[in-house]
C-alpha cells in the first residue's frame, strides 16, 4: 500500500473528528476574551444623556448581556452599573458611576497551538500544536468613575454633548484553567495544566460624543467613547507538567505588556422619552463587527444593552 492511500484518508478521518485547528495560540486568544469583555463595559458606562430633562440630580440604571467566543472558548454574562449626576449649571453636569460585571469562561474543547511568552524557559518546544479542555472560571470586572457632561446647542454638529470622565477598574480572572495535552511533535502526548488566573487593575480615563435627536416621544442617540486604561500591564500564567511548575509574566519576561488595551465603541440607544427606557441598538452591530478587528482571533461578540432614568422631562438639558 502505498503512502498516500493511507495519510490522505488519515487526515480526512482527523478533520472530521474535532474541531479545526485555529491559528491564534492560547496565550494570545485568552487574553483578548477579557480585553472584549472591558470594551463592552465601555460600550456600555451609564453616562449618556437620557432624557431625564431640567431635574437637579438624575439616576440611570443599566443592564446588559453579552457574549464573545473565540473557537469553543467563551465568555458570557450579565453588565450591571448604575449612576448619579446633579446638574452644576443649565449647560453642565457631574456624574458618579459604578459598575459590576460578573461573567464565566467556559470551554469544553479546544484545539490551537499552545504558546508561553510568560515562562519563555518550559521544557515544551513551543508553539506546538495542543488540545485545551475543562475550562469553568469566572472573569468579573468591577469598578467605580466621575464624569462631566457639557451640554452644547450650537456648532457643526448641533445640540451635542461631551462627555470627559476616569475610572477605576479590577479584572479578576479565577479559575481561568485548562487541561492541555500536545498532540503534536516529538513530545506528544505530554499533558499538564495551564492557567492564567490574575488580578489586573487599570485607571481608565475616558470622553465621549453624543448626538441626541428627538421626535415626538423618541430620542435617538448615535455616541462614541474612547477609553485608554492604564497603565498596560504584563500576561500573568502558570504552567505545570511532568517535573515542571513554572508561573511568570510576559513584562518580566521581556516579551511587553499586553494586557489593556485602548477602546473606541460606537452606540446608537433609542428612548422612549415617557418611561425613559433605553436599548442600545448601535452596540449590538458594533460591538460585533468592531472587536473581530481590534482583538484577531475573537469570532463573535454579541452585546445588548438596555437602560432606565426613572422621572424627568426632556425640556432642558
Amino acid at each position: 500500500m502505498n503512502r498516500p492511500s493511507v495519510v490522505l484518508p488519515g487526515a480526512l478521518a482527523l478533520a472530521l473528528a474535532g474541531p479545526a485547528w485555529s491559528e491564534h495560540d492560547i496565550e494570545f486568544v485568552q487574553e483578548h476574551l477579557p480585553e472584549v469583555m472591558m470594551d463592552n463595559r465601555y460600550a456600555t458606562l451609564p453616562v449618556w444623556d437620557l432624557g431625564t430633562g431640567q431635574r437637579s440630580t438624575a439616576y440611570q440604571f443599566q443592564a446588559a448581556y453579552a457574549s464573545a467566543s473565540a473557537g469553543d472558548l467563551n465568555i458570557a454574562g450579565p453588565l450591571l452599573s448604575m449612576s448619579a449626576t446633579r446638574s452644576l449649571s443649565s449647560r453642565t453636569r457631574l456624574g458618579a458611576f459604578g459598575f459590576y460585571d460578573p461573567l464565566r469562561l467556559h470551554a469544553d474543547h479546544d484545539r490551537r497551538p499552545l504558546q508561553t511568552l510568560f515562562a519563555p524557559e518550559t521544557p515544551i518546544g513551543r508553539p506546538v500544536d495542543a488540545e485545551f479542555s475543562h475550562l469553568d472560571g469566572t472573569a468579573t470586572d468591577f469598578g467605580a468613575g466621575l464624569f462631566w457632561a457639557r451640554h452644547q446647542e450650537q456648532g457643526l454638529l448641533g445640540e451635542h454633548n461631551w462627555v470627559v470622565g476616569v475610572l477605576w477598574q479590577r479584572v479578576d480572572l479565577k479559575d481561568y484553567r485548562f487541561d492541555y495535552a500536545i498532540t503534536g511533535g516529538p513530545q506528544a502526548g505530554l499533558q499538564g495544566q495551564l492557567d492564567f488566573d490574575a488580578r489586573y487593575d487599570h485607571i481608565t480615563p475616558f470622553f465621549g460624543l453624543e448626538v441626541p435627536r428627538t421626535r415626538h416621544d423618541w430620542m435617538f442617540t448615535p455616541h462614541a467613547l474612547f477609553a485608554y486604561p492604564t497603565p498596560r500591564r504584563g500576561i500573568r500564567g502558570h504552567i505545570t507538567g511532568p517535573d515542571f511548575d513554572i508561573s511568570g509574566d510576559t513584562a518580566s519576561a521581556g516579551n511587553g505588556k499586553h494586557f489593556g488595551d485602548p477602546s473606541l465603541t460606537l452606540g446608537f440607544t433609542i428612548t422612549y422619552l415617557p418611561a425613559h427606557l433605553s436599548i442600545d441598538a448601535g452596540t449590538l452591530l458594533t460591538q460585533q463587527v468592531l472587536e473581530q478587528q481590534i482583538h484577531k482571533g475573537i469570532e463573535s461578540n454579541w452585546l445588548l444593552s438596555v437602560s432606565w432614568a426613572p422621572g424627568g422631562n426632556r425640556t432642558a438639558f
